[in-house]
């Protein structure tokens, strides 16, 4: 098998970021098959991305995407198998790209459409379907504003729900390409992927893509790679730990404030027995009084 996987978000930014025409007609058929939209002319705005990883602070990548309409759409696949804060995530890229407009001096009925299609590889959303939208809606799915004034969507596609064994003839052309990126890998020694390879057009393109980065040398920098992954998981994980541990503290601090505060009441309900048997009440009135055994009460006074 070749070490090309377009899982790993480097080789798939590659892919489909790099400022060249084989690159961007990948990337228009990409977006045509899972925005369910002809795709004529897009420019990715931060293609240098695939030029230098070493350089940048986190190993996080985007394709920022932008239309001729000036449509703008975040493309991610997130590589890490977890559920943890995806949708928080996705809700914030999507809240970041749709307010990264500049829009002094103009009208807000100038905004342009922002899109966030991301790709992941777990079960997250409970349906059946692999590739949802949401807009915003209210409890009972009215739509905050018209259909074609809907200027924020998030796209998410869990690769996850593809039916791997489902034959390929009954396949559409979403789940024809999410076979591709989950199987790449494997080249022509799968069977759906060699026939994709020999009949698709798409697929074909993709392949073109994937083989620059079937060498050693790209090996090497997808290994690298993931090593940075790790570290960030491996940093996030620490976090966790330590908000854990915070948790853990505050809950402890609670029961000791709740202790002070039923040991302060108690004291207080003492020194009311000890004024009242000062006044000579008898154990049984004040017992009667307070809704105490008798008991309790010498315990209080101990």
């Amino acid at each position: 098998m070749r070490s090309a996987n377009l899982l790993n978000d480097f080789a798939f930014k590659y892919v489909f970021g790099e400022d060249c025409k084989e690159a961007n007609d990948a990337l228009k058929s990409l977006l045509t098959v899972f925005l369910e939209r002809k795709v004529n002319h897009v420019v990715v705005k931060n293609s240098e991305i695939v030029k230098d990883f070493s350089k940048m602070k986190s190993p996080r990548l985007d394709l920022l995407v932008e239309f001729d309409d000036q449509t703008t759409v975040d493309l991610e696949m997130q590589l890490r198998q977890t559920k943890d804060n995806l949708p928080i995530r996705f809700s914030y890229y999507l809240a970041r790209l749709h307010g990264s407009q500049q829009l002094e001096g103009k009208y807000y009925g100038e905004l342009k459409e922002t899109i966030v299609l991301v790709f992941f590889n777990v079960n997250l959303i409970d349906n059946h379907r692999m590739c949802n939208t949401f807009t915003l809606r209210n409890e009972e799915g009215l739509s905050f504003v018209e259909e074609s004034q809907d200027r924020m969507k998030l796209r998410t596609i869990e690769m996850a729900k593809l039916d791997i064994n489902k034959p390929l003839e009954d396949m559409n052309e979403q789940e024809k390409m999410i076979y591709y990126f989950l199987n790449c890998h494997k080249g022509m020694e799968d069977s759906k992927i060699k026939v994709m390879i020999e009949s698709d057009g798409v697929i074909q393109m993709l392949e073109k893509r994937v083989e620059t980065i079937s060498d050693d040398g790209w090996k090497k920098i997808i290994e690298d790679f993931q090593k940075l992954h790790e570290n960030e998981e491996r940093m996030e994980l620490q976090l966790e730990i330590e908000e854990a541990h915070k948790q853990v503290e505050e809950a402890h601090k609670q029961v000791e404030d709740a202790n002070k505060q039923v040991e302060q009441k108690n004291q207080e309900i003492k020194q009311m027995i000890q004024l009242m048997l000062t006044n000579g009440m008898s154990l049984e009135f004040i017992s009667k009084s307070l809704s105490k055994s008798e008991d309790e009460i010498r315990d209080l006074l101990r």
